[in-house]
């Protein structure tokens, strides 16, 4: 379900798929280790405000791959079907809410409420990763670290760190695992995930993503950026503009994470390293400039 999170691309790089990671050493500890089985599932049913008539549902939606038993399912299933309610609940919603919002706002709206690191932040603030049964060693460390990072980003980090894909996984699942309780209702499905996903992200605090954000800035003020991929060799991305480099970010795992950190980095430093809006304001060709002009008089008329 990793969807739109780079709206635009810069000049000249090549994205790999979001999903690319490079698989971690592997550590002679893992070969002996054991799963803690995790708390009782009746919790989340308390946690949710929501009793499942069938028990079983709740037991497949929390159930990694890695962890399937024989004549049961994994969550996968139950993920695909959440993914889908989930998307058609967020955009009934804001379809009803903004009534004067284009379609390219709705879908960056809704986006930003069902991406990877909304739907992981979801599962945090419920404490539904204590209840993932999996025989995942690496897994534990990961939301460890998501919790970490998220520190500094309240609300959304817009590309900015990796949030664990399971943390997403088991909340669809989950959606998908009441959608089907309740006798595919989309209404007593809603009111499960209002309470699961609140607060939501509205078009007050939406930002933009990074790469976005960079983009635009650079095609404000006519400026080109170059951008040099050493991800392959040391995990970094470097953006330049007008061959001085203007930002630079690393995530030795995922690319995409590198990429947003240095349009973040390149947008913070934009104004200090190329000259504020002002001294920007020559950059600006005459036909431009005559074209703003010209704006200015049809207005006045």
């Amino acid at each position: 379900m990793e969807e739109e999170q780079v709206i635009s691309s810069l000049q000249g790089l090549h994205f790999v798929e979001e999903q690319q990671e490079r698989k971690p050493k592997k550590n002679s500890w893992i070969r002996h280790w054991r799963p803690i089985p995790p708390p009782s599932l009746t919790e989340v049913e308390e946690i949710i405000g929501y009793h499942f008539k069938n028990k079983e549902l709740l037991r497949e939606a929390f159930t990694h791959g890695s962890c399937k038993e024989e004549n049961s399912f994994s969550y996968e299933r139950l993920e695909y079907l959440g993914d889908s309610v989930l998307n058609h609940l967020i955009a009934k919603l804001h379809f009803t809410l903004y009534k004067k919002m284009l379609p390219g706002e709705l879908t960056r709206l809704r986006a930003a409420n069902v991406d990877t690191e909304a739907l992981a932040r979801a599962a945090l603030k419920c404490n539904l990763h204590s209840y993932i049964r999996h025989r995942k060693p690496l897994l534990n460390g990961k939301i460890q670290e998501f919790i970490n990072e998220i520190v500094e980003y309240p609300l959304h980090s817009y590309g900015m760190i990796d949030p664990p894909k399971v943390l997403a996984d088991i909340i669809e699942s989950l959606i998908g695992a009441i959608f089907v309780d309740v006798d595919y209702s989309m209404e007593d499905t809603w009111k499960v995930v209002n309470r699961l996903l609140h607060p939501l992200i509205t078009p007050e605090n939406l930002m933009k993503n990074p790469v976005a954000k960079l983009n635009e800035a650079c095609n404000k003020f006519r400026l080109k950026p170059r951008t040099k991929d050493l991800w392959t060799e040391i995990g970094q991305i470097e953006i330049y503009v007008n061959d001085e480099l203007i930002g630079k970010g690393k995530c030795k795992l995922k690319k995409i994470v590198a990429i947003n950190r240095a349009a973040d980095d390149a947008y913070n430093n934009l104004f200090e390293k190329v000259g504020n809006k002002e001294t920007l304001k020559p950059h600006l060709s005459c036909s431009t400039k005559h074209a703003k002009r010209k704006e200015r008089k049809e207005l006045a008329t």
